[in-house]
């Protein structure tokens, strides 16, 4: 879970940076409509930040420098709270994942191998044994070009959520458990996965989908098809799985140690690395 600037953790785990120009709302439960609108709820949460935008404002306006910078940006030298956070939301905007191994397969610039290969085969086929196909069902919320519909659904990790997700903001009992659909590009250094961050692994990410997934009264219909056993994947084919998904991954988004990469003086829940936004409580 996400920790704040005194120390206390927040309720759900940061989400991932790129590719924010697409997504319709923020946050797990898409209660924010903007960027600018996260990045203000991330100030103001008495959890990760507890800061009031005119203290940070006056502090701020202190720095000459930064006056300059602002009056290049905006015209003035004025520090808002508006601009702040605007400008918060165009640097956001810019951090674009569009290049890993598997678009460079796509282009015919490298090749997955076998084992891959036929993660990506499960990821995309159905799961229909009566006409036999047995695959993962992963394209219906992580299909096209971003991994991801946006979506918000309940996927199944618990029968009842002690989180209410979508629910918390639309006091709907039909959407109680749902959360945002997260990207899967990336995937493999943004752990640990889901709202909660329950799973360490993409391992156990995957045995989740395969055999873990808990018939919730709002469970996603496209998960709720499925037999209460499961999937019943081989273990050779949940491997495969795991290896298609770390094919997703930015490599220059790494460094030699085969980490994501930190942002500098990113200590607090409001930024952990350069791929997460952390909002706990949003």
């Amino acid at each position: 879970l996400s920790r704040g600037t005194h120390g206390d953790f927040g309720p759900r785990n940061a989400m991932p940076l790129f590719n924010l120009a697409w997504s319709p709302s923020y946050a797990w439960d898409g209660s924010q409509p903007r960027i600018r609108d996260q990045a203000l709820a991330a100030w103001t949460n008495p959890i990760e930040m507890d800061a009031a935008p005119a203290a940070i404002v006056a502090q701020l306006s202190c720095d000459d420098a930064l006056a300059e910078k602002f009056a290049a940006a905006f015209g003035s030298r004025v520090i808002t709270a508006e601009r702040v956070t605007l400008a918060l939301e165009q640097y956001l905007l810019t951090l674009v994942a569009a290049d890993s191994r598997f678009d460079r397969a796509l282009r015919g610039a490298a090749e997955l191998t076998a084992e891959e290969q036929r993660g990506f085969e499960l990821f995309a086929t159905e799961f229909d044994p009566a006409r036999g196909r047995r695959g993962a069902d992963c394209f219906h919320c992580h299909g096209g070009a971003l991994f991801t519909d946006f979506g918000l659904k309940n996927n199944g990790l618990d029968l009842v959520s002690p989180d209410a997700g979508r629910a918390k903001l639309t006091v709907s009992a039909t959407e109680a458990g749902k959360f945002k659909t997260p990207s899967l590009r990336n995937v493999a250094l943004t752990a640990p996965y889901m709202h909660d961050g329950r799973f360490a692994t993409l391992e156990e990410v995957v045995a989740h989908y395969d055999h873990g997934v808990q018939r919730a009264a709002t469970l996603d219909p496209n998960l709720a098809k499925h037999p209460a056993a499961g999937l019943g994947l081989s273990s050779e084919d949940q491997r495969a799985l795991v290896a298609f998904m770390r094919t997703l991954t930015e490599e220059r988004l790494v460094d030699r140690s085969g980490t994501a990469s930190r942002s500098v003086g990113a200590e607090s829940g409001s930024a952990t690395s350069a791929l997460r936004y952390s909002s706990p409580s949003q």
